[in-house]
């Protein structure tokens, strides 16, 4: 079984990626304390957890590198990609790239949160989405 149960970002400071992926994203967490926040997603969690105690908790030396990695957000129209990013970066996100069409199609734009994670926000026709609000692979 293909699955993913939980997604946990490090960041620096909670209650300020609080602030992004509440305010921005619109989010509401199931769960927090002084150093983990998580959000019921469709079918799986996401959690932001203070670096260090995330490190501490891996047992893992972060030597402050960047990961590379990017997770995205998929809206129903192309019409709330350009708003959406406006918000997260109203809520503490960077631009990181601005809206605009690749040419595989549909629409999208970058936004990283305040811990540089980047987020793609992306409207793609080939990929519906259900009532639920998940993302089915469509090609």
């Amino acid at each position: 079984m293909q699955q993913i149960s939980v997604i946990t970002l490090g960041v620096a400071d909670p209650e300020r990626a609080l602030r992004f992926y509440a305010d921005g994203f619109g989010w509401t967490p199931v769960f927090q304390n002084h150093e983990i926040i998580f959000f019921q997603m469709n079918g799986l969690m996401l959690g932001l957890f203070q670096r260090a105690a995330l490190d501490a908790d891996m047992g893992r030396v972060n030597d402050g590198g960047a990961a590379a990695i990017a997770l995205a957000h998929n809206v129903l129209t192309r019409e709330e990609v350009a708003p959406l990013m406006q918000r997260l970066s109203a809520a503490g996100g960077v631009t990181l790239r601005a809206p605009d069409a690749p040419p595989h199609g549909g629409y999208r734009g970058y936004v990283a949160d305040p811990d540089g994670h980047a987020w793609e926000i992306a409207w793609n026709p080939a990929w519906p989405i259900d009532a639920e609000g998940r993302v089915r692979f469509g090609l």
